[in-house]
């Protein structure tokens, strides 16, 4: 980013785009270059059918090309992600019945970002085909639509109609723009570095526990809970800060998901980009609320069911989108027979606090390893309080505990006044009191032991 910003600043607009496009193939090809083909292929594949697309007009024919795009991002996800887990799964099923197959086991690397830039490709090339969208008139522009290395390898997914303007026109960078994104980078870091890192060995030992006591498993949940909410919303901050540098908006991923009331309101709040994305082109299509309860409640399960698998090709995934369906369901079930509201302030941060209860039993299915290890800690979390509860948790670092109530005090802030810029009407010298705190924790958090952000696995 130190040598491709000041060049990137003395360019035309033109030669702007073909640097970022060559910046953002060498990003992802520092990680293995051998994915770069499957990524080209998938830009010059829906490039190519979605010219096809607007060409005819004859809609079975229009149809006919939207399968290919389908089929050939679907087969590629298919076989990189989920054809290994479906191999392991046939063989233990054929077992448990009496039938030893020496099914061939895969090991397949999954590249890096692949169901990113997959639901982006799919969602470009549908939004054509709807006639919702032009194609991109150029490949290279196109393909840094598919490929802009800010977003590519964890989102948000973005949408054609919000990105790819901005990547056909002329940008302005302001002082607002770069003021702005060096925030949220600063702000990004101090999530990612200082929050998710530091709490990462206290979650890791106790769910690598062979016997934790349910208050082990209550810490360490909530800790997870923490640590993914700080780990991805912190790329997003980060990706949506290096954008804003070059005069680029990228789309809002999180929006205080943990002040929600209800899981309706969660997933208004919660990954926006994928959120919306399923409601559009699947729940939407398979006929969303509007043909009767129990087919909203299908459409519902199989959404959410999908959003798991989008998520990773384990059990477990499976069980944390049949979990999310299912409270969605129930709460559909729940206000249509019983349609009371409470207004009041103290009513609603109970709903609060309660509905971040089930938002965390959601988060240990999704931070198990196994399913039976699902069942072993749902076992002890809601029967093992016969027995002294120790806490065997390591503490996080200082500055994580430091970090945890400041970010607290900021997003409760944020939420009373409902302004995410709300610190830029503060003075400069509490302003500046404000950023030079964040810098210094992020400084002293980097003793933390890094690792990888976790959406990078999906």
């Amino acid at each position: 980013m130190l040598l491709v910003y000041p060049t990137y600043l003395l360019l035309s607009h033109r030669w702007q785009n073909r640097m970022l496009l060559i910046a953002s193939y060498f990003f992802y090809g520092v990680w293995d270059w051998r994915f770069l083909s499957l990524l080209m292929w998938s830009t010059i594949v829906d490039y190519w059918v979605s010219r096809q697309i607007q060409r005819v007009s004859d809609e079975r024919i229009r149809f006919r090309y939207l399968l290919v795009s389908l089929v050939s991002g679907l087969t590629i996800l298919g076989i990189f992600k989920y054809l290994g887990f479906f191999v392991n799964s046939a063989e233990k099923l054929l077992e448990s019945i009496g039938l030893h197959a020496n099914l061939p086991i895969l090991s397949i690397v999954l590249p890096v970002g692949i169901s990113f830039y997959t639901f982006q490709t799919l969602s470009y090339v549908i939004d054509v085909y709807r006639k919702q969208l032009r194609p991109a008139p150029n490949l290279f522009d196109f393909a840094l639509y598919i490929s802009f290395f800010p977003q590519l390898v964890a989102g948000p997914i973005e949408r054609a109609t919000h990105l790819l303007p901005q990547v056909l026109s002329p940008r302005t960078i302001t002082y607002e723009q770069v003021s702005r994104g060096s925030f949220l980078i600063l702000l990004g870091l101090f999530k990612k570095i200082v929050i998710a890192d530091g709490v990462a060995n206290s979650v890791n030992v106790v769910y690598g526990m062979p016997d934790p006591t349910a208050l082990d498993i209550i810490v360490a949940t909530y800790l997870f809970a923490l640590q993914i909410y700080c780990d991805f919303s912190g790329y997003s901050d980060i990706a949506r800060g290096t954008a804003k540098l070059m005069g680029f908006d990228l789309m809002v991923n999180f929006n205080l998901p943990y002040f929600s009331v209800n899981p309706r309101e969660f997933w208004q709040r919660w990954h926006i980009s994928l959120s919306t994305w399923l409601r559009d082109y699947l729940y939407v299509p398979l006929g969303g609320n509007k043909h009767g309860e129990l087919k909203t409640y299908r459409n519902l399960m199989a959404t959410m069911l999908l959003g798991g698998l989008w998520h990773g090709a384990a059990w477990n995934f499976v069980f944390w989108g049949v979990y999310q369906g299912a409270i969605l369901c129930l709460y559909r079930f729940f206000i249509l027979q019983h349609n009371t509201v409470a207004n009041s302030t103290l009513w609603k941060i109970i709903k609060i606090v309660l509905f971040f209860q089930i938002i965390c039993y959601g988060w240990l299915l999704f931070r198990a390893d196994s399913l039976k290890q699902v069942i072993d800690l749902t076992t002890i979390l809601f029967s093992g309080w016969t027995t002294p509860q120790m806490l065997h948790i390591p503490l996080p670092p200082l500055a994580t505990l430091l970090a945890i109530p400041l970010l607290l005090s900021l997003d409760i802030y944020h939420y009373v006044t409902q302004d995410a810029h709300f610190y830029r009407r503060w003075a400069i010298p509490i302003r500046s009191l404000l950023y030079a705190l964040l810098f210094f924790i992020v400084i002293a958090g980097t003793s933390n032991a890094p690792t990888q952000f976790i959406y990078f696995a999906f």
